[in-house]
């Protein structure tokens, strides 16, 4: 089976069912902490109780993917990804929570290594960028069922009606989807038989890590600390404040579905230098200026440099030579996921030691790193 609309749309459709999940899941973050009348210190360790489990599905993605192909993984793990919605306020105490947020976790990360798999030998069958835009559809996603939450919650559903909605709606569009996407190529009787164990990523894979983590830290140094920089620094009242973390995240998407043919035109390592050098140059702006309007401004260069970086590491990770693309996704992603979730701590720890401002001089740094990294993206970082 060739590449063809209907796979390419497949795969959009998983992206964008994966990122309406997620934000429904962040939408209902209070609703279960009011349910189950558990305390932030709970609260957190219900958030890493689905952190461990996503950090398990890791190290255990790229043998599933490898021996039962994306596709049936897909199916799989993105149809109980969104079941465990409907059981998020449905648990009969805070234990069962903890294990439902720790199998969430598991298939998140499973799911998420799938459709990237997926998209990367899309890519290379096609000879088409397609990972920006996927990922693009997956900011579509979450931006859609942010929306969709507020609105459902404004209009008096209840949380257990909407979770159980979105639940179905979502399986039918994960099992539809999963229909179209590329079959597992059959193993030829001659050849060895693959690899699929996880190991610590080591020379290019280990950099690609660190360069996706460096970038998840920082972007996610924006969605947790922008508003309140916005608030707290530049005395900006809440409405203009909460503009800061929708001029990121609305330039983001835009970029993203932009980012493919950039991709076409512009070689890995060139595109990820210009996107640190701007994300690093608009964080500057941001931190140095005292205008709100002007910081805003900045906030949205900022999620135009921080867009691609994500799609860019995934798909030079799917490329290294000897390492089959599904292994060397969720090596990075397991390295990156680990500075997604110190990234709060890291911001808030140096904003404790010194100011705001001062810690989120974070984002800079490391887009400039990012930027003086570029190489290993393209064909000098392949061969090392």
């Amino acid at each position: 089976m060739g590449v063809t609309a209907g796979t390419r749309w497949a795969s959009r459709a998983q992206f964008f069912s994966s990122g309406f999940i997620f934000a429904t899941w962040g939408v209902h973050v209070p609703t279960v902490k009011a349910h189950y009348g558990i305390d932030e210190a709970e609260l957190g360790l219900a958030l890493l109780a689905a952190g461990a489990g996503a950090m398990f599905g890791l190290t255990s993605a790229g043998r599933w993917i490898g021996r039962h192909g994306p596709r049936r993984m897909a199916a799989l793990c993105g149809s109980i990804y969104a079941l465990l919605l409907a059981g998020l306020i449905a648990m009969p105490g805070y234990l069962f929570l903890l294990a439902l947020l720790a199998a969430f976790g598991l298939v998140t990360s499973v799911f998420d290594v799938a459709i990237n798999t997926e998209a990367a030998q899309l890519e290379l069958r096609g000879g088409t960028p397609l990972m920006s835009g996927m990922h693009g559809m997956f900011s579509l996603g979450g931006m859609a069922g942010a929306a969709s939450g507020s609105a459902a919650l404004a209009a008096g559903l209840g949380a257990q009606a909407h979770l159980l909605w979105v639940a179905a709606a979502m399986v039918l569009v994960v099992a539809f989807s999963s229909m179209h996407m590329l079959p597992k190529p059959p193993i030829a009787s001659d050849a060895a038989p693959a690899d699929h164990r996880f190991r610590l990523p080591r020379g290019t894979l280990a950099v690609l890590g660190v360069l996706a983590a460096l970038g998840l830290i920082a972007e996610g140094a924006i969605y947790d600390w922008s508003v309140l920089y916005m608030q707290q620094e530049l005395g900006s009242p809440q409405k203009q404040a909460a503009l800061a973390y929708a001029s990121f995240s609305a330039a983001m998407a835009a970029a993203r579905f932009g980012g493919d043919a950039l991709r076409a035109r512009f070689s890995p390592t060139a595109l990820l230098r210009g996107s640190g050098i701007l994300a690093a140059a608009a964080m500057a702006l941001v931190l140095l200026t005292d205008l709100p309007w002007l910081a805003l401004v900045g906030f949205a260069g900022v999620g135009i440099g921080f867009a691609n970086v994500v799609p860019i590491l995934f798909g030079a990770s799917a490329r290294v030579p000897g390492v089959e693309p599904a292994i060397g996704i969720a090596a990075v992603s397991a390295v990156a996921y680990l500075g997604f979730m110190a990234g709060p701590a890291v911001i808030g720890l140096l904003a404790r030691a010194s100011s705001l401002t001062a810690a989120l001089y974070v984002v800079v740094v490391f887009a400039a790193a990012l930027a003086a990294s570029a190489r290993f993206t393209g064909d000098e970082g392949r061969r090392a």
